[in-house]
């Protein structure tokens, strides 16, 4: 087990360099220089140069990239914002626990609602129920997850006034944005759930245990849901990974001070140090969670243990 881990944290670090040399790639490509943003395109041009030569910004691009890696692996320095002139993870690190709550709150919603639907779905099959739920996975599948924000803000906070439309002061704030962000998930979760538990009532073992007179709930809970659960398990993990990056979206309808809000202030304005240092974050956070995905495998399936203590 510790060598896998091992193997794995080792093997994060070619994709985090992968990682930061895209969005360096991107964050060049794009038009405009930080001097001439922050300064403004009336400003004098001289100072614009001062100003991007004081960032490194008029140096070659393979030669900033090659110094912002070296800072990072010899120093453990991300560097400072262009706009506040401050530490980088100072203003991530105040910001991330909010976007943080936002997608444990939305893969709570999306895993309870999700597998438990797609459970009765699946047991349920070609009934009325299962037809009412199947509908209504696609249809939030569908809808963009822009739009029911705006829906549930003008019904619940401009029309009934129960919950609040902006902000993260209680967590009252976090209902109708982690709603938002769980739909869609739990749409997923649901189809895959339903098509896995059928997938898996169908085997020998199942017909086996029932013939031997087992309890539906025992076979359902005990014997078939465990198996079912596997790529439920990735699916989640997956999930929670992007709904991190994909809280962007929903921390700029709801007014949430969050780091997808922040990435998308330094994309506009061109704070590249900003941008690289939260996309690193979020890319972290996304293998830690892929690893922790494959370390659940080994406690549910006795198969995929041994081969972890090989």
């Amino acid at each position: 087990m510790y060598k896998f881990v091992l193997k794995r944290l080792l093997l994060t670090i070619p994709v985090l360099l992968g990682v930061i040399f895209l969005v360096f790639t991107i964050m060049s490509l794009t038009p405009g220089d930080p001097g001439t943003l922050i300064l403004g395109l009336t400003a004098d041009k001289a100072d614009i140069a001062k100003l991007n030569a004081e960032f490194g910004y008029d140096q070659p691009f393979l030669f900033r990239f090659a110094n912002y890696v070296k800072n990072i692996v010899l120093h453990f320095d991300f560097g400072n914002s262009y706009r506040t002139r401050t530490p980088v993870f100072t203003e991530i690190l105040a910001r991330f626990p909010h976007t943080l709550k936002l997608s444990m709150a939305a893969i709570s919603i999306s895993s309870v609602l999700g597998v438990s639907l797609g459970i009765l779905s699946a047991v349920k099959q070609y009934s009325f129920i299962d037809s009412f739920f199947t509908v209504l996975a696609m249809f939030f599948a569908a809808i963009p997850g822009f739009w029911l924000g705006l829906m549930l803000m003008l019904f619940f906070a401009l029309r009934l006034g129960w919950l609040p439309s902006y902000g993260v002061d209680t967590w009252r704030h976090f209902i109708m944005p982690a709603i938002t962000l769980s739909m869609g998930g739990a749409a997923g979760l649901l189809r895959l759930t339903r098509s896995t538990m059928l997938e898996t009532i169908r085997q020998d073992y199942i017909r086996t245990a029932r013939s031997k007179g087992a309890s539906e709930r025992t076979v359902i809970w005990k014997h078939a849901l465990k198996n079912a659960l596997l790529p439920v398990i990735t699916s989640l993990g997956m999930i929670f990974g992007a709904s991190l990056g994909g809280a962007i979206i929903i921390e700029t309808v709801f007014g949430m001070p969050g780091l997808g809000t922040h990435i998308v202030t330094a994309i506009r304005q061109k704070d590249v140090p900003v941008v690289l240092a939260s996309t690193l974050l979020l890319a972290s956070f996304f293998c830690l969670i892929m690893l922790i995905v494959d370390i659940l495998y080994a406690f549910i399936d006795p198969r995929i243990k041994s081969k972890f203590m090989k």
